[in-house]
């Protein structure tokens, strides 16, 4: 089907909610649906207003910029910290992390490490209990992290290990963590890194589930009932009746999916055994607008429909574990709704918030689509519609340009992963082009900046660039954000006035 933007914008939109964008400060809209929700550790929370954060002052060791009054202890970082039990330095590359257990003394953390064999001196190590494919050596996983209750070290072990490029996942409603595998690789496929060379033992591409136990008592199998792709991200439904998957592919564009949960399964601990591989349906989205049509790609809406519900439907997979094709490509133009990045996905009580990162390359989106920096986007649960709730509108800077300190914290772009605070307002990590920050953008208000990354890794144009900021999530009282600097890996605890600015 070929559809034009004209006919988006002329579609009905009128009809909608049209915010309008100024600056290189979006806005961020929250529909009706998700004033009250769910912060993922089972709390519900209010809709809030938030109030602007004080400046960022530079940090004399060069680490996070933060506003006055918050600080940061450094939990782990790669190379440096040791974990428990004589396994070994903290592994590279920190991704998606989230709290999953909560007690009066500590709080207890999954954290992903995006890793290929041996792309760093510290990948994962295969520990006995933890190790999905033995071929797949010193390269991704999870680590298990216990702090107490202010952020502050005590010990970290391996949750899984022998998987690759563990990009985001998702906090379960049981208290574990599912990892996603952002990568399609087929078992006998060869590696080669740094003078070292393997054999992958088995297929990639999945979700696992990581267990917030000892090594030995893990679980690395993978959960093939919701599918084998580049995963990204994803959200459990509380009532244990779908998972929402992200899926951040290109050559086409990933789609984003639902796995259904057909046969009323007890969704608990111990996920991979409890779920057969043709379980429940894994279904692709499609975005429906006005005349019932499906919009091909997400890029097509613009701030012009931000606030404006668009009714969703789901088509089958036909061949979730992708024997002969890769699941994007087993559906036809014009039958699901493509988009340039999705990423992060975050569960509320009402639904979900999922993250397009940017979409401003030659093959990114449509020719007659719209460039952009950004988009999030809620799904509600019930009405089973999606609304877009913040945009970012395209600044053809951002293709070339490096960070300007003039303007670092006035410009923003590229948000990735996403997590819901306690009051309802949404934290960003960036994983822009410029600057790198960590952001609040607040329910029909402004998106401020909370944190910058100090750190350069080089230089573009004569210009300083960054890694990006992953995993924020906070403690479940609001006192602590943890949150990455990828490269080189540091997990960060800050804490501060939240409640103060959140709240």
């Amino acid at each position: 089907m070929t559809i034009s933007r004209r006919q988006v914008l002329t579609g009905g939109a009128a009809a909608g909610v049209g915010l309008t964008v100024a600056g290189a400060l979006p806005t961020l809209a929250e529909p009706a649906a998700a004033a009250a929700g769910n912060n993922g550790n089972g709390n519900d929370v209010k809709a809030a207003t938030g109030r602007p954060f004080p400046p960022l002052q530079d940090d004399p060791k060069g680490i996070l910029a933060l506003p006055a009054g918050f600080s940061y202890t450094i939990v782990t970082r790669e190379g440096e910290t040791e974990m428990s039990g004589g396994q070994g330095k903290t592994p590279a590359y920190h991704d998606g992390t989230g709290v999953v257990g909560s007690t009066k003394n500590n709080l207890t953390i999954i954290q992903n490490h995006e890793l290929t064999p041996h792309m760093s001196t510290y990948g994962v190590p295969h520990i006995e209990g933890t190790v999905y494919d033995p071929g797949a050596e010193n390269a991704g996983g999870c680590t298990v992290i216990l702090t107490d209750r202010s952020g502050r070290p005590i010990e970290e072990w391996v949750g899984i290990a022998g998987t690759v490029r563990n990009c985001a996942g998702g906090v379960t409603p049981w208290g574990t963590w599912l990892t996603c595998e952002e990568t399609f690789i087929n078992a006998g496929a060869t590696w080669s890194a740094n003078g070292h060379t393997g054999t992958y033992q088995k297929n990639h591409g999945y979700v696992f589930e990581v267990l917030p136990n000892d090594s030995k008592y893990q679980l690395p199998k993978p959960i093939k009932a919701f599918g084998r792709f580049e995963h990204e991200a994803l959200a459990v439904e509380p009532n244990g009746k779908h998972v929402y998957i992200s899926e951040d592919a290109s050559g086409p564009n990933g789609l984003f999916y639902r796995w259904s949960n057909t046969e009323n399964i007890k969704l608990q601990s111990g996920l991979a055994n409890r779920l057969d591989e043709t379980v429940g349906k894994l279904e692709a989205m499609q975005i429906r607008l006005d005349d019932g049509s499906v919009l091909p790609d997400v890029a097509y809406l613009t701030s012009a429909q931000l606030g404006r519900p668009f009714k969703v439907s789901w088509i089958e997979v036909p061949d979730r574990d992708a024997v002969t094709k890769t699941t994007r490509t087993q559906f036809a133009d014009g039958q699901v709704t493509r988009g340039k990045k999705f990423e992060g996905v975050w569960s509320t009580s009402k639904g979900c918030y999922i993250v397009n990162s940017f979409a401003f390359g030659a093959n990114d989106l449509p020719a007659d689509a719209t460039k952009h920096d950004g988009m999030v986007w809620f799904y509600n649960y019930a009405d089973e519609t999606i609304t877009l709730v913040t945009y970012f509108p395209h600044n053809p800077a951002a293709e070339t340009e490096g960070a300007s300190p003039k303007y670092a914290d006035l410009t923003f772009d590229g948000p990735d992963n996403v997590t819901v605070t306690p009051w309802g307002t949404l934290v960003l990590a960036e994983d822009g082009v410029r600057a790198s920050h960590v952001l609040s953008s607040v329910p029909g208000g402004p998106t401020y900046a909370i944190a910058r990354n100090m750190l350069s890794i080089g230089t573009s144009n004569g210009s300083p660039t960054y890694s990006e900021f992953t995993g924020p999530t906070f403690s479940p009282d609001g006192k602590v954000l943890f949150v990455n600097i990828q490269a080189p890996g540091i997990t960060l605890a800050i804490t501060g006035p939240w409640e103060k600015y959140l709240g």
